[in-house]
């Protein structure tokens, strides 16, 4: 059946026995396909149905419809067009694993960042009620934990208030990546228990009026009887009194009651110019045994597994997540002062093993980042030391507080982003590389970034022990790289005041690591500056360039910014050329830092850092080759940066070729490669 499904138009063509055979073909392909390479599954299998009804009732792209978060759209892709591409799904050139309005004119949105859809559909309504284009209705699908979050709740305030045709799909499966917490998830856990209430009270409203003499007075008692026990056991006024037509709650796999539920929703909205929120109750997972029997996330996000077990094809590697999560639960062990905040993401940020260990010391917040680091900040002045565990690309949703409820209160309070820099296939809204750009603004945050393991455990539990104002931890998605072990750590004692001269910022631990140097009475011509996980791949391009004869010193500054000005200072006189290299954005980042601080010595600085766009979705590794982040372009890069330079006029008092003359015409933040 899915192969004739083309566009929209063709699911109403179809029988309801064909379209009960087409959702199964659709469950099989989404285990199939994602149990190749990872993705969304648990959400799309719960929206089976739903789709289908949202796109026989509406005439999408005519209705847009906006799935909030995107993760759910999978089923969407396949029935507007896109099931021959499928196999491309989360590849590089193949299909988002979110929406895309490069794909297909039924996306409106890249929403892959949760709690957004009402206020997209706030605009769009607002949009064509400015145009004059009252035939079309928006329709907003808000799920997965998604109305956990604030703006949601803005948007809504707005919606209610006005005249325009908008339907909220609260589509409630009781869970974000794991159940959702909270007081509103309590209330929609109520509605939730009487999915067939709606189906009982249709009965009644058809049978009892036409009761003869005691009809119509029977069910006037009645209807006032059901009102009241409504809001007792069903507590819809949650939504009607902010001014929402409310209508469910309905079973979101019985489609014949979902389409009426939504042709009715789609006519209020027309007739009276008002929105209407339609509550389905679905079942994450639903149709896939292992899906369902996952009762920590119901196989939200999983990577690739075997279709015939539900397992997890394990490559059996050590990631960045789980030694967080194993030196988290050791620190909690000797520091009874530390507590795990999680924005809705306990098992993929690693904070489960210490939610178990330390149950009274995890808070999860639902999907609200801005809410979790004020509320840390909160418990940091109440005497404790919150550790704030978030997918780095989502701490762009919580700068402000970050500035101005954790910074400027001074507050000690550890954020630790996970999957930071470049993180592949989820694609451009997911690559967390904005997060040294953004931290550099903010004055007194200090900001590490382990290399290997043991540094990540000797960096958090410095992090820890900082009692005057924020920190930042930061690492990337994936394995951890084997061992880096330092030669010795270069450090200035004690401090020179200059670490001093960057507004409120204090020190942060003081040192850098020495990965690798030219031997003693060698030459040396470049300092290697490595952030983080690049830690090996600068050491790679060292020995490359040995090789060339060009004498290369790796470091690491390990507590990243502030910039450590006077060991890399101390360093960079050494030499004549200072290379940065991270996986965050070029503008702004660390590298940016390193040339500001060295601006004084008239030493070239080149930046190698991600171009300030949006990076499409692939491996990390076809994208770090596409970006020269590795070893052999490092080595390279710095080679003809090196011959360019020899090649220069005005060699500045015998410090080497291509040095910079003293007036500073050398193009010193020259970006190569």
């Amino acid at each position: 059946m899915l192969r004739s499904v083309k566009s929209p138009a063709d699911l109403r063509r179809l029988t309801a026995e064909q379209l009960d055979i087409l959702a199964g073909e659709i469950r099989h392909v989404l285990v199939d396909q994602v149990s190749r390479r990872g993705g969304h599954l648990g959400p799309n299998l719960g929206v089976v149905e739903l789709t289908l009804a949202l796109h026989r009732v509406f005439d999408s792209p005519h209705d847009p419809i906006v799935f909030d978060t995107g993760h759910q759209a999978y089923v969407h892709k396949l029935v507007t067009g896109r099931a021959e591409q499928f196999t491309s799904l989360r590849t590089r050139g193949g299909l988002s694993g979110y929406p895309s309005r490069d794909e297909s004119p039924h996306d409106w949105v890249e929403n892959s960042h949760a709690s957004t859809s009402l206020s997209y559909a706030d605009g769009l309504a607002k949009a064509f009620a400015v145009r004059g284009e009252r035939d079309r209705t928006v329709v907003a699908v808000i799920g997965d934990g998604a109305l956990t979050g604030g703006m949601a709740w803005e948007a809504l305030n707005n919606i209610a208030a006005g005249d325009r045709p908008v339907v909220v799909v609260l589509n409630d499966n009781g869970r974000s990546y794991s159940p959702t917490i909270g007081g509103m998830a309590q209330r929609m856990a109520t509605l939730r228990l009487r999915p067939g209430y709606e189906r009982v009270l249709h009965r009644v409203k058809s049978t009892v009026p036409r009761t003869p003499v005691v009809g119509r007075p029977l069910y006037a008692a009645m209807h006032a009887t059901k009102t009241a026990m409504k809001d007792w056991f069903v507590p819809q006024t949650m939504f009607a009194d902010l001014g929402l037509k409310y209508v469910g709650p309905v079973d979101g796999h019985d489609r014949p009651a979902l389409e009426e539920a939504l042709a009715q929703a789609q006519a209020y909205a027309q007739e009276f110019r008002g929105p209407v929120l339609l509550h389905c109750v679905t079942r994450k997972g639903e149709g896939y045994e292992f899906a369902r029997a996952d009762a920590a996330e119901q196989m939200h996000s999983p990577p690739a597994f075997d279709p015939a077990t539900g397992q997890p094809r394990s490559t059996g590697a050590v990631t960045w997540t789980s030694v967080f999560s194993r030196e988290l639960v050791a620190a909690g062990a000797t520091r009874p002062e530390v507590v795990a905040v999680t924005a809705a993401m306990c098992g993929p940020t690693g904070l489960q093993p210490f939610a178990t260990a330390f149950p009274d010391r995890f808070f999860d917040v639902g999907i609200a980042e801005q809410h979790a680091l004020t509320s840390a900040a909160g418990m940091a002045m109440g005497g404790l030391h919150p550790v704030v565990a978030v997918y780095a690309t989502f701490l762009n949703r919580a700068f402000d507080q970050l500035l101005m409820d954790c910074a400027l209160h001074r507050a000690p309070v550890t954020v630790v982003l996970d999957r930071a820099g470049v993180t592949g296939e989820d694609g451009p809204s997911h690559h967390g590389m904005w997060d040294f750009s953004l931290a550099a603004l903010v004055p007194g945050l200090r900001v590490a970034a382990p290399r290997d393991a043991a540094t990540l455990a000797e960096e958090l539990d410095e992090a820890l022990a900082v009692s005057d104002g924020p920190t930042l931890l930061r690492f990337p998605k994936g394995p951890v790289p084997d061992p880096v072990p330092a030669r010795r750590r270069f450090r200035l004692d004690p401090p020179d005041p200059t670490e001093l001269t960057h507004g409120d910022r204090r020190p942060a631990p003081a040192g850098v690591d020495v990965l690798a140097e030219p031997a003693e009475d060698a030459e040396r011509h470049v300092l290697l500056v490595a952030v983080g996980a690049f830690g090996a791949v600068a050491v790679d391009a060292a020995q490359r360039l040995a090789n060339q004869g060009i004498g290369v010193t790796v470091v690491d500054p390990r507590w990243v910014l502030p910039v450590p000005i006077a060991e890399l200072s101390a360093l960079a006189l050494e030499h004549q050329l200072v290379v940065t290299v991270e996986d965050g954005g070029r503008s702004g980042g660390v590298g940016a830092a390193v040339a500001d601080a060295l601006a004084g010595l008239e030493i070239p600085v080149v930046v190698k850092a991600l171009p300030q766009r949006f990076l499409e979705a692939a491996s990390r590794g076809e994208l770090l080759v596409d970006l020269g982040l590795t070893g052999q372009a490092v080595a390279r890069a710095v080679t003809e940066e090196i011959a360019r330079r020899a090649f220069e006029p005005g060699d500045a008092g015998g410090r080497g070729p291509g040095v910079p003359a003293a007036d500073g015409t050398g193009e010193r933040d020259r970006p190569v490669g």
